[in-house]
């Protein structure tokens, strides 16, 4: 999906200028904003495949655009920010973000997100079976094979590992995925969501020790890939 529309809303003149020409040399078609309200307006006229949103705008908060954005907006949004906070990234995160990068960030790992954020999108238009690697999850039959060898999972587990992949890349923060599974009320039990984490690892990877499917964001969440 190369010819993808991104917005970038920055008020960084250099930053929009590195974003510009790293992202049309990869083929997408750019479009930039400076500030928060520029951005809103941008992003409605143009209907883009993924936005690139910094916090710190001059004219808006970030988190203010974000909320205001998912009003409307159901693709994914990016945040590109010099606030490295834990509870910064938390609650952009749980405002709607699918990612978190802090500046300075590596163009090339910004662009392999965004192209895993855009085939997720793609994929999840309709489909029932999801394959990634050796693992493949029916969401119809409710099963999950590993190498073609059927894998037994809970009512739970298999729900967990459903929300992990319909949001392949993102970053789901402790908070949204307890929230998504278990309910408001255990919002708080992060220690019974690494019990899951850890069992479903046991079933679906290679080396639950090194695992390559869901992935830890240190104090913040998991990640699906």
């Amino acid at each position: 999906m190369n010819n993808a529309r991104i917005v970038i809303i920055d008020d960084e003149p250099q930053i929009r200028r590195l974003l510009e020409i790293t992202l049309e040399n990869s083929g997408y078609k750019v479009i930039l904003a400076e500030n928060g309200k520029q951005g809103i307006l941008l992003a409605a006229n143009h209907t883009p495949d993924l936005i690139l949103l910094d916090l710190g705008l001059p004219d808006m908060n970030g988190h203010e655009v974000l909320k205001e954005l998912r009003l409307w907006y159901n693709k994914p949004i990016f945040i590109l920010s010099a606030l490295d906070q834990e509870a910064d990234i938390v609650k952009a995160l749980d405002n709607g973000a699918n990612d978190y990068l802090t500046k300075p960030f590596r163009t090339a790992e910004l662009q392999a997100r965004i192209r895993s954020a855009l085939r997720s999108q793609q994929t999840n238009n309709g489909t029932t079976v999801f394959t990634s690697g050796d693992l493949e999850v029916d969401l119809t039959a409710h099963t999950v094979k590993k190498a073609g060898e059927g894998i037994k999972l809970t009512a739970t587990e298999f729900s967990l590992l459903v929300l992990l992949l319909k949001n392949e890349g993102r970053v789901l923060t402790h908070q949204y995925i307890l929230k998504e599974i278990w309910g408001v009320g255990a919002q708080t039990e992060t220690q019974y969501l690494r019990v899951f984490i850890g069992t479903l690892r046991k079933k679906i990877e290679t080396n639950p020790n090194q695992p390559e499917h869901i992935l830890t964001e240190s104090g913040v969440g998991y990640r699906f890939i």
